[in-house]
């Protein structure tokens, strides 16, 4: 647990901001200068819509014409430029190409793919290297829809799971309950005791990557710990300043400042795992593009 202690505690600068700059900090780029990207997306699927029924291709519209290597090597320029995004985050710039201007042509251009790719292919597809290029185009695109709809969901939930409390502060108070713990659970019965213990010892957050982004924890014994103090006092005689009492109810408190604290990790890795898709997804699609360019010219 101090392993992720410390990568959850690492300096951070914290600045106060309204709901509409939170909002617009995850989704401006969708609305960057007045919808600019999402005009030209429009236009372009206008001309080329346009173009292929208005360009007369015999026998019919295929890929191997000359209009389909015209869209094709408009949709490989693009997707090489789509590319770039990553590199481009690396280089904080203002102004017309400002990040979240390269973010927003990315997001528009890359939609503008569904039509160009598709109205490349002359809607004739076949289980060939061609059809997997398109495929693996469909599937990033897809994957980078589901990225957009994360972006613009979950760091509102994220916020409103804090409760106005950072991810230090979740964490101080984790670790505040386990000394009270520690303290309160002195006089308790050795077997009482041990189940206390064993909240103490367990990593709360261990279990791995499926565990994070799944929010389950079977064996929490911190869940089994109220769970049997609790069974025990009910069949206890009543006492005044009963020891097991406080200690389940810290118990408790620590299992609600877990949940939150978990589900918080759940959420930014949410945020997160799209990328695992995206990503390879990006590099197999290259891949396929380049053994398809290839074979398009060999048979040229």
């Amino acid at each position: 647990m101090a392993s992720l202690f410390a990568n959850l505690t690492g300096p951070k600068k914290r600045q106060k901001t309204t709901g509409r700059e939170r909002s617009s900090a995850h989704d401006g780029f969708l609305r960057h200068a007045g919808y600019r990207w999402l005009k030209i997306f429009v236009l372009i699927c206008l001309v080329i819509i346009a173009s292929y029924f208005w360009v007369d291709v015999q026998p019919r519209h295929n890929g191997g014409s000359w209009y389909g290597y015209t869209l094709g090597t408009i949709g490989v320029l693009i997707i090489l430029w789509l590319t770039m995004l990553g590199l481009r985050k690396r280089a904080m710039t203002a102004g017309s190409w400002s990040l979240k201007a390269w973010t927003s042509a990315h997001v528009y251009l890359g939609l503008s793919l569904i039509v160009i790719g598709t109205l490349h292919t002359g809607f004739q597809l076949g289980w060939n290297i061609h059809t997997l290029a398109y495929a693996l185009m469909m599937v990033v695109i897809i994957s980078g829809i589901f990225g957009i709809y994360l972006y613009a969901t979950l760091p509102q939930k994220l916020s409103s799971n804090r409760e106005e409390m950072t991810e230090t502060q979740m964490i101080e108070a984790l670790r505040s309950f386990d000394r009270q713990l520690h303290d309160a659970a002195q006089p308790l019965e050795p077997e009482q005791a041990a189940l206390v213990q064993g909240s103490l010892e367990q990593d709360p957050f261990s279990g791995g990557f499926f565990k994070r982004i799944t929010g389950k924890y079977p064996g929490c014994k911190t869940r089994h710990a109220i769970a049997e103090l609790r069974r025990a006092r009910t069949y206890a005689p009543r006492t005044d300043n009963n020891p097991t009492e406080k200690v389940e109810q810290l118990l408790e408190r620590k299992e609600d400042t877990m949940w939150r604290l978990r589900k918080h990790l759940q959420i930014k890795a949410m945020l997160q795992v799209w990328l695992y898709i995206h990503v390879p997804m990006t590099f197999a699609l290259i891949a396929a593009l380049s053994a398809h360019i290839v074979s398009v010219f060999f048979y040229w």
